[in-house]
């Protein structure tokens, strides 16, 4: 099969045929339709992110069609259509598995990080951490829910019943959550980079009653802060921001180191939090969720073959919404 492969050295992607995968008990062997392209795949590839795999497939918003269930799958059979995220194992007993924490498992297994992701024709996961996915999505569009999507979910819910919500980078996240909290009856503020009128218009269309620079004074104050850029600075710019006992989110994997601020800014009960990965019962009540909205996702397709072109869009900001790499056979058909 074709793949895009990552050897640890080069932030460049190399196209090169490798074997097919082989389905072993409890997996799914999927024909692989489209893949998100997320800004943790930047991070793994720009030497960010420390401890990839290697050789390594990227990607980890896998849409896809089961090929081959292995023994004792009992949730998907051939011919279904399946998602695949970014937490692809956990141990099942240690301490925060045990509680319930499985994002924060001792020893996890991450899709496109420490297992092969899905920017190739074919990818094999446990069919315990897969995804059905909501009907209404093209697989293009079904691929941003697989991170995005569900990673924008979960920082949300961790800023509780805020109601004043502003979103500091409004990119393939942002542009999903915005619709979540606005069904909420949540008031959404974006904050972009300076200059971005093309996100800023996007925010406005998903939801954002008001759409700026993150340089820019907030319309009030926010009970909470969701920051997806990954850019320290922004913490004390979003914690300027809130109102007594809000909240500041971050809802990325890595980020800039965050500069000193002055204890007033965190004085009368204001929060700083992360987030980190997701547990299957966030993947599955996203889905739910995002069956019932029929969210608008926003996304520039490039073929496989392309994978290093939609990395450096991303990598200089020239992306509105999500990339998302079609599979050769997918993106001919649509030729």
């Amino acid at each position: 099969m074709l793949a895009m492969i990552f050897d640890g050295v080069s932030s460049a992607l190399r196209e090169t045929h490798v074997a097919d995968p082989v389905v072993g008990a409890g997996d799914l062997l999927i024909d692989v339709h489209a893949c998100g392209v997320c800004r943790t795949d930047l991070h793994v590839v720009d030497h960010e992110l420390t401890s990839p795999k290697i050789p390594l497939i990227p990607g980890h918003e896998i849409v896809g069609v089961v090929a081959e269930a292995g023994s004792g799958v009992l949730d998907f059979k051939p011919g279904d259509r399946v998602g695949v995220p970014w937490l692809g194992h956990t141990c099942g007993h240690c301490h925060y598995c045990l509680q319930h924490r499985e994002n924060l498992c001792d020893t996890p297994g991450f899709t496109g990080y420490t297992i092969n992701g899905g920017y190739a024709e074919k990818t094999v996961a446990d069919s315990r951490y897969c995804l059905h996915l909501p009907s209404g999505y093209g697989d293009a569009e079904a691929a941003p829910l697989l991170c995005a999507g569900v990673i924008g979910y979960r920082t949300l819910e961790m800023a509780g019943d805020a109601r004043r919500i502003g979103i500091y980078g409004f990119g393939a996240a942002a542009h999903i959550v915005a619709q979540v909290a606005r069904h909420q009856g949540r008031a959404v503020y974006a904050f972009t980079r300076p200059g971005d009128t093309a996100a800023q218009q996007l925010a406005l269309r998903s939801g954002a009653q008001w759409a700026g620079s993150s340089d820019e004074a907030a319309p009030e104050e926010l009970d909470a802060a969701l920051i997806f850029a990954p850019v320290g600075a922004l913490v004390p710019v979003a914690l300027k921001a809130l109102s007594k006992g809000g909240i500041v989110v971050c809802g990325g994997i890595h980020m800039s180191d965050i500069p000193t601020f002055s204890y007033d800014l965190l004085w009368e009960e204001r929060r700083v939090c992360s987030v980190a990965n997701l547990t299957r019962q966030d993947g599955a009540a996203f889905m739910r969720l995002a069956g019932e909205l029929v969210l608008e996702i926003q996304v520039t397709q490039y073929s496989m073959s392309d994978a290093n072109r939609a990395l450096d869009d991303l990598r200089a900001g020239r992306l509105t919404g999500a990339a998302v790499l079609v599979m050769p056979k997918a993106f001919q058909r649509q030729l």
